[in-house]
């Protein structure tokens, strides 16, 4: 048949005319298809900041005046110490103990409504020794947020990242904002462990899919997943009853009193102590002077303490009474929905400061926000250890130059001792954790 059809192709040019455009469109017509699904697995890059150019000399990033003479200024920096000069550059808080805060506009406001949301950011508490102190969080801001003065009191979508302040609070906050305004943090705190708490770059990603669902990954290791409704305190499907009450003859008590078990003769005649038998009066003991002589009581080995009768299974028991459930008049279905997405930006109070943020990515899909950081955050992670030990050992060695003979002898024997007594303390809060 296929060699009959060729046959009529060769004697009809029209027929060969019109084959080749049918097999052009299905050709275009699977290129079309080929490229839906390669875009549909790669998912949308919604944002997208490196800071591979000064993001302040532009203002695109706007640092905000919110509290005057109060706020922080920013660098755009790699740091002290860092895998790679350029790649890791990002924004970084330079000011103890004040806040700090900067923002950029979406180019393209978006939505989550009815897809899924992936946010991730790097960041790197480079000067954090023994204990530091500061939030390390990002927020998704609504289109018309003045970035100018964008500050702790301004409405946001989700807040999202490390909130860390010596060894009691070491956790990731993940605050939404509800229908009703309200911003609700987590019931539980996503802990960090003690070795997530270090100077290094830290990747972090949250995942909020439409069915209200979520996952938080640390350094592509996931820390908590579960339902919205489970997690915070959006207002549930159904509410006890108020109208109903619980009957007046339930029982609740699952066990009860075996009325067969009786107590042992002579149970109570059993002294709880006794006079220790191997204890005898001192041959100086002088009754006169020092009185009848006792002999030192001690615990009696045979004393089993207050009867109590066996308990047994309640055969009345009814199981632990519960209220009707009703509809719950505020429910929505439509929560951590956003359809107005248009500005990210950090809000701080910083204590300690040095955080150094980077490689911000919202997007619909866990696998290109995965891919993004396997391209930064992998080669980061790996040169950072021997750039700090590198840039630790030049900063001693500089220092031993521009000191006297003596002094720099005394700073080798005050390097070793306060090396180990930080070793020790680590050590220390490692056993406490």
């Amino acid at each position: 048949r296929a060699g009959t059809f060729a046959g009529s192709i060769l004697h009809h040019p029209h027929l060969a005319t019109t084959c080749q455009v049918h097999f052009t469109i299905m050709a275009l017509f699977k290129a079309v298809v080929l490229a839906a699904v390669v875009a549909v697995s790669m998912g949308a890059t919604l944002f997208e900041e490196n800071f591979d150019s000064d993001p302040f000399a532009s203002d695109r990033w706007v640092v905000s005046k919110w509290k005057g003479s109060d706020m922080g200024s920013w660098a755009w920096t790699a740091g002290e110490w860092y895998a790679d000069a350029e790649k890791n550059k990002g924004i970084q808080t330079t000011q103890d103990m004040k806040h700090h805060a900067a923002a950029t506009k979406i180019p393209t406001p978006f939505s989550n409504v009815g897809k899924p949301l992936v946010l991730q950011f790097t960041a790197k508490n480079e000067k954090k020794e023994y204990s530091f102190c500061g939030g390390g969080y990002i927020k998704l801001l609504p289109t018309g947020t003045d970035l100018s003065n964008f500050g702790g009191d301004d409405k946001y979508h989700i807040m999202f990242g490390p909130d860390l302040c010596g060894y009691d609070v070491s956790r990731i906050h993940l605050i939404f904002r509800d229908n009703a305004d309200k911003n609700l943090l987590k019931k539980d705190d996503i802990k960090l462990d003690y070795d997530d708490k270090n100077e290094f770059t830290h990747l972090y990603t949250l995942v909020l899919n439409p069915d209200k669902t979520f996952q938080v990954f640390f350094d592509n290791k996931e820390k908590a997943s579960g339902s919205l409704f489970d997690g915070w305190d959006f207002a549930p499907k159904t509410i006890d009853d108020p109208s109903d009450t619980k009957p007046a003859d339930w029982v609740d008590e699952a066990e009860i009193d075996d009325p067969t078990d009786t107590k042992p003769e002579g149970w109570d005649d059993i002294p709880e102590t006794i006079a220790d038998p191997d204890s005898s009066k001192p041959e100086e003991w002088d009754e006169d002077l020092d009185g009848e002589w006792e002999a030192a009581m001690i615990p009696n080995p045979d004393y089993k303490g207050e009867w109590k009768a066996k308990r047994i299974p309640n055969p009345a028991y009814k199981g632990e009474w519960k209220p009707k459930q009703i509809d719950n008049p505020d429910f929505v279905e439509t929560i951590a929905e956003y359809p107005d997405i248009g500005a990210v930006g950090f809000e701080l109070w910083t204590v300690n400061n040095g955080t150094i943020f980077d490689n911000i990515l919202i997007t619909d899909s866990l696998e290109e926000a995965q891919k993004a950081a396997e391209g930064v955050f992998a080669a980061t992670v790996e040169g950072e250890k021997a750039a700090k030990e590198a840039w630790q050992k030049a900063k001693d060695e500089a220092a031993k130059k521009d000191a006297p003979p003596a002094a720099a002898a005394a700073q080798d024997s005050d390097d070793e001792e306060v090396v180990e007594e930080a070793e020790a303390a680590d050590e220390l809060k490692k056993d406490e954790l």
